[in-house]
């Protein structure tokens, strides 16, 4: 039975000589779906929509370019010799935390030319990210990447898992750990979380800060089962793992000093820009 499974096309879509790759495809879908949501919640915080796409026109190309320079640095022995392979970002290899860097570096900026708080964006913006995140480790999978260590069938079928997932899991003869299920669960979970916190009334920042904190946590747990991390020390410190602790802490100090100094006394549900 192993013999004959075939993994699923990763191409979705060709067009003569264009291929449009599910990575692509399901990494779109997951942007959309987020623009959606945030323009929707933005307007009901008195932001109108054309805010949102006007700083989403900005956003998604430098947080692409940002995360595809991040892997490519950390993956530079291979595209020293390779250059040509460096364009090719719809074979895969980007970083979450590259796109996150550029991002947020992008709202901040566009946030202080509109004269708008960066943390109110931040807050309507979170669980847009998580859902995309979650929706586009779905592209991994079709890439048959971002995936754990050697188990056995037996394993994956004690999970539960449909047999569509378990069948793509089986990569060159050998079974591997769904890393990339196991993210997207926790995303869609902090997703929920982070929906609920809205009720909640937070103040301005903390829905955000807990974003970075519940992805974080659970980017470290599951980076640690991969085996295609990024390293900071080759087999010693991975580089994923390295800045979820980093963001944690962060987080963490941020929502006490925040609280502190009176920052977060504006809340969630306040008009106030």
């Amino acid at each position: 039975m192993e013999s004959i499974i075939q993994p699923l096309d990763p191409i979705a879509i060709s067009l003569g000589p264009i291929n449009i790759r599910w990575y692509g495809l399901i990494i779109g879908i997951g942007i959309a779906l987020a623009l959606m949501l945030v323009m929707r919640e933005g307007e009901k915080r008195g932001i109108k929509k054309e805010v949102f796409a006007d700083l989403m026109l900005w956003a998604i190309p430098i947080a692409i370019i940002s995360a595809r320079i991040y892997y490519v640095i950390f993956q530079w022995d291979y595209y020293a010799q390779n250059p040509g392979e460096i364009i090719k970002i719809w074979e895969g290899g980007i970083a979450i935390h590259g796109a996150l860097i550029g991002s947020v570096i992008t709202a901040v900026v566009f946030a202080k030319k509109r004269g708008i708080s960066f943390w109110k964006i931040a807050d309507i913006t979170a669980p847009g990210i998580i859902l995309g995140q979650a929706i586009g480790r779905w592209g991994n999978f079709m890439n048959q990447e971002a995936h754990g260590g050697e188990v056995t069938r037996a394993f994956l079928e004690n999970l539960h898992l449909p047999e569509f997932i378990i069948n793509q899991m089986y990569i060159n003869g050998t079974y591997y750990q769904p890393t990339f299920l196991y993210e997207s669960v926790w995303n869609i979970i902090g997703f929920i979380i982070l929906i609920l916190l809205r009720r909640v009334n937070l103040g301005r920042g903390e829905l955000f800060l807990t974003y970075v904190i519940w992805y974080s946590i659970g980017r470290f747990f599951i980076e640690g089962m991969r085996t295609d991390s990024l390293w900071l020390i080759e087999g010693q410190l991975r580089m994923a793992q390295t800045i979820s602790i980093v963001l944690v802490i962060g987080a963490v100090i941020l929502l006490v000093v925040r609280r502190m100094k009176g920052y977060a006394d504006v809340r969630y549900l306040d008009k106030s820009v």
